[in-house]
């Protein structure tokens, strides 16, 4: 049986930066995120809320449909935001 992959969305409390990254574990890695144990991106702007995630078939897939979204536009991240989570309420907790 193969492990998901999961593709997600983090943002700080006011929403001024996005940051798309990929997973096989969602609640280890916004955990990390959130503890900024890690030097790096989310660390340096403070990303702290998770917003959007999606569940994928596997490890390979979750990759493949992070590329699609980086290759997006912010405006097309923030309508996948806002169809998920309209309120852009911590998702973390509800994990």
């Amino acid at each position: 049986m193969r492990r998901p992959g999961y593709v997600y969305i983090m943002t700080n409390t006011g929403h001024t930066t996005l940051y798309t990254g990929v997973t096989s574990n969602l609640i280890v890695r916004v955990h990390v995120h959130r503890t900024k144990l890690i030097e790096g991106f989310t660390k340096r702007y403070n990303l702290t809320k998770l917003v959007y995630y999606e569940v994928c078939e596997d490890i390979e897939t979750a990759i493949c449909r992070e590329k699609q979204l980086k290759a997006g536009s912010r405006a097309r991240k923030r309508q996948l935001i806002n169809r998920m989570n309209p309120d852009w309420r911590d998702l973390y907790e509800e994990l």
